[in-house]
């Protein structure tokens, strides 16, 4: 029974948690989902510098939980960073963790900056004639 919920979690984890990066990425785009985008962002930056004041910066406690769930399934050398786990794990490849780390970070800022112009500069300069 054990075995089966952690299989089950670990499911869980990689399907919310790669739709999430999927979120956070892109969800800045869609009109229904800005709001919800920017507070999604503010929480994994969060965790990403305030959390990781004290757990390391770029810390995600959703690739900890994960991780967790991994090592109980014998899961060993898992890379500090999700998204290079994630393209580990799609195509068998170990990508540079410091250009991921860049890149990740590159990328979450341009759609914070996204996601503040969609929400809070456009959303208010439109008017009707």
């Amino acid at each position: 029974m054990e075995l089966f919920l952690l299989k089950l979690l670990n499911y869980f984890f990689f399907t919310f948690h790669s739709l999430l990066v999927l979120f956070n990425l892109f969800g800045w785009i869609f009109p229904k989902t800005r709001k919800l985008h920017f507070f999604s962002l503010v929480i994994t930056l969060f965790s990403w510098v305030v959390l990781g004041f004290w757990k390391g910066f770029g810390y995600c406690f959703l690739t900890d939980w994960h991780y967790d769930v991994l090592r109980k399934l014998g899961e060993t050398e898992m890379p500090n960073s999700y998204i290079a786990f994630l393209i580990k794990t799609f195509s068998g490849w170990m990508p540079d963790e410091n250009l991921v780390e860049i890149l990740t970070l590159s990328l979450t800022l341009v759609a914070l900056i996204c996601s503040i112009w969609v929400n809070f500069i456009t959303s208010g300069s439109t008017s009707k004639k």
